[in-house]
């Protein structure tokens, strides 16, 4: 996101230095033991010709992606930005890149569990059509991080000059980064959750005994996609609004406490890369089965 260069933030950035690489160093940890498990266990355990398995081991992989981009988050909340102009560019690639596509694999994962169970007798899943959907998505992913590679840049801010910013190279360019992202969110959301709602309305015309189990984890799902990144879409708006509106040092105050909050929603959004193992995977019977013969392989050798 773009920094304001009137303002210098200083307690924010404080609270920023000490808080953000703490949070972000648990989420790198927990992403990267969650993810990799995850992939291990498809490649052992499971059939990789299956719709959902290929889905799940995208996603995995587009979590790490934006996993892979935390660590220089962290120095860069310690210490600014001392990597230099090209993985300036690099890091904000990919850290849309993961957002982008973990965000279009959960989005595609809702619809193909709604065809499954509303509309069973679908063959959107045959190989052709559906290596078509995987490129696609990935090229998508790609092309729309494609503004972090061309307008991210190294600025030095005039209120704190030994600061080096990691940031987009001016306010519009961030701007339009962040409607992309929000209309993004919405279609997402709103697919998802249309999806769902037509799940959960002909699970309970159905007889089957999952009823509860299968509506439980369809609302933590959803829930969980909402609480993580609707206040982070929400609160990078109102900034690009606030942004535009300061024109002198007096009026850093009035966006200050936004600056905290902004915090707070980021470090909840970017936790969701490693909480997706755990909605998507683990809380199923099959993928805990396969954890604890892995686990047992391994310390029994």
């Amino acid at each position: 996101m773009f920094h304001n260069e009137l303002c210098s933030y200083e307690a924010v950035t404080k609270f920023g230095s000490i808080v953000v690489p703490i949070v972000f160093t648990i989420v790198v940890l927990l992403s990267l033991i969650g993810n990799i498990l995850v992939l291990v266990i498809l490649g052992l355990y499971e059939n990789l010709k299956s719709l959902t398995n290929i889905f799940i081991l995208n996603l995995a992989l587009s979590d790490l992606i934006f996993t892979l981009g935390l660590p220089f988050c962290v120095s860069y909340y310690i210490w600014s930005w001392t990597f230099g102009d090209f993985m300036c560019k690099a890091m904000n690639f990919i850290f849309s890149a993961g957002f982008y596509s973990s965000t279009v694999f959960l989005m595609l994962m809702s619809i193909q569990r709604y065809l499954a169970v509303v509309h069973p007798l679908s063959d959107w899943n045959k190989r052709q059509r559906f290596a078509a959907i995987l490129i696609l998505a990935w090229t998508f992913s790609f092309a729309a991080a494609l503004p972090d590679l061309l307008f991210s840049k190294v600025k030095v801010n005039s209120a704190l000059s030994k600061n080096h910013y990691c940031e987009f190279n001016n306010i519009k360019a961030g701007a339009v980064f962040t409607y992309q992202q929000n209309i993004l969110f919405v279609v997402a959301f709103s697919v998802m959750g249309f999806c769902y709602i037509r799940i959960i309305q002909t699970i309970l015309r159905s007889q089957t005994n999952n009823r509860h189990r299968t509506r439980r984890l369809i609302f933590c799902i959803v829930v969980v996609f909402f609480v993580g990144w609707a206040p982070y879409n929400i609160v990078i708006f109102l900034r690009t609004y606030t942004d535009h509106r300061i024109k002198s040092l007096t009026e850093c105050d009035v966006s200050s406490p936004l600056e905290y909050v902004f915090y707070v929603c980021k470090l909840l959004a970017f936790s969701h890369c490693f909480i997706n193992p755990v909605l998507y995977v683990f809380v199923g019977v099959k993928f805990r089965n396969h954890l604890r013969k892995l686990l047992q392989k391994i310390f029994q050798s």
